[in-house]
């Protein structure tokens, strides 16, 4: 009797988990289905880019967009919302202004860098010395610009992915800081940006003592074609700016509560703040509305996830600091986080999905890449590496990533730029997003699947 009682509790259980796979499935496609017709990420971008605007940290914006994001959460039925305050650093743009004087005097369109130096009230006057590419500049010797505004002119290739961003965004990041060292009073940088609009595109810069700015591209080539005919060029900068190394910032927190084990955590979102020039649609409003609609989603199911799914609105993306705040204020928890990623690329539609390491023979990502298979996502064989840079310090903790990359070819028209705007995101391109991600939170917190171990087993 007792060897019949356990072979029936065996066939039992062996039941039991292909027809709990069969529903994750099904619930799945079902919230894939209603994801694409449904409207709330588009609702939560325009709300954010028309009742805030642009948003830099340590601004009156981005106190605006806290309070925003604690009232849009809690009006979509989150739990446990609220505010996790922390300090970080602020730089904010004042008047700017730049114009060659000579031989050929034109005004140019700049936007400073981030850790920008402001110039003199008077502004600074000095002969520029052209570089087309970074290389070209580290070339030289400590102490050959001294007394030049140093100019690289390094062109940003236009690639589906990050790769071309990736390539030259170091023109924008160490530039300025290697400029000093060789005695520069001045740095300008291309715009790291794919457009030929007069819109200069802004981002941060590293420390350097010294103003640093970015051109717009057709400005960058109006100075090559000036230094090019071989009499010297001279540019006048004045540039406002204020920074301060501390400054209350924030990430606001909202939860879809788990029904069984509430204690075991997904972690999604984007990142709240964003640059001055535009209102922040793609960058990064439309990451916050993605997340934030694809777990609305899941609660509005008729029975919630076991897991809970935690949205987190990350506050100090763009200058830094809120990812490694979250990490150290959530460092005791990190062995109950289950999985964490970051929606930060805009809104184009995700054409690749790259999973935890070990975990595409799992029931629960099975059901994921059936689910998602229509939409055109290419699943990698590749595992996931970079969940986006507000959950790096939890993947240094240990915490599993996910990665999902978005067209974008045209992202990097719009980045950090005045063209950064509501109407340059596509509904329904928004929308195939939700539905990637309101799958992949889905069928992780209504399964059993521990990434870790997938990961070990698959060593």
């Amino acid at each position: 009797m007792r060897i019949a009682l356990l072979a029936a509790a065996a066939a039992s259980f062996t039941f039991a988990y292909p027809v709990q796979a069969a529903d994750l499935a099904a619930t799945a496609a079902a919230l894939r289905d209603k994801a694409l017709t449904d409207t709330t990420a588009w609702d939560v971008t325009e709300s954010l880019t028309t009742e805030v605007g642009a948003r830099p940290q340590g601004s009156p914006g981005m106190d605006r967009a806290r309070d925003w994001g604690v009232a849009k959460l809690k009006s979509l039925g989150f739990e446990n919302v609220h505010v996790e305050t922390f300090e970080t650093g602020s730089w904010l743009r004042g008047a700017e202004s730049a114009e060659v004087v000579s031989p050929y005097p034109q005004k140019l369109q700049i936007l400073g860098l981030g850790r920008s130096t402001p110039t003199s009230a008077g502004g600074l006057e000095a002969e520029i010395v052209l570089f087309k590419t970074l290389d070209e500049m580290l070339a030289l010797p400590p102490g050959s610009l001294k007394g030049k505004i140093a100019v690289v002119t390094q062109r940003t290739r236009r690639t589906q992915d990050i790769k071309g961003y990736a390539a030259g965004v170091r023109a924008r990041s160490s530039g300025g800081p290697e400029a000093a060292k060789r005695g520069a009073v001045a740095y300008l940088v291309r715009s790291v940006s794919t457009d030929d609009t007069r819109l200069p595109h802004t981002g941060g810069g590293g420390a350097s003592g010294i103003p640093m700015a970015a051109l717009s591209t057709p400005d960058a080539d109006l100075l090559e074609r000036m230094v090019a005919r071989g009499k010297p060029v001279r540019v006048k900068l004045a540039m406002a700016s204020t920074q301060r190394d501390k400054a209350p910032a924030y990430n606001v927190v909202g939860e879809i509560r788990g029904r069984e084990r509430p204690e075991e955590v997904i972690v999604i979102g984007g990142h709240l703040d964003s640059w001055d020039a535009g209102t922040g649609a793609v960058d990064d409003a439309a990451g916050i509305a993605i997340t934030t609609a694809a777990a609305k989603l899941i609660a509005d199911l008729p029975q919630r996830p076991r897991r809970t799914i935690r949205v987190v609105m990350w506050g100090a993306e763009e200058q830094g600091g809120s990812g490694q705040a979250y990490a150290d204020a959530h460092a005791s928890e990190v062995a109950n986080i289950i999985v964490a990623g970051e929606s930060d690329l805009g809104a184009g539609e995700i054409f690749n999905a790259k999973l935890p390491q070990g975990s595409l023979d799992h029931p629960a990502m099975k059901a994921f890449v059936a689910a998602v298979a229509p939409l055109g996502a290419i699943i990698s064989s590749q595992p996931a590496q970079d969940g986006g840079a507000d959950v790096a310090g939890l993947k240094r903790l240990g915490v599993p990533v996910t990665e999902f990359q978005q067209d974008a070819s045209r992202y990097f028209d719009l980045h950090h730029s005045a063209d950064d705007t509501l109407d340059k995101v596509d509904p329904r391109e928004l929308a195939q997003n939700v539905a990637v991600w309101a799958v992949f939170a889905y069928t992780v917190a209504d399964s059993d699947i521990d990434f870790r171990k997938t990961a070990t087993a698959g060593k």
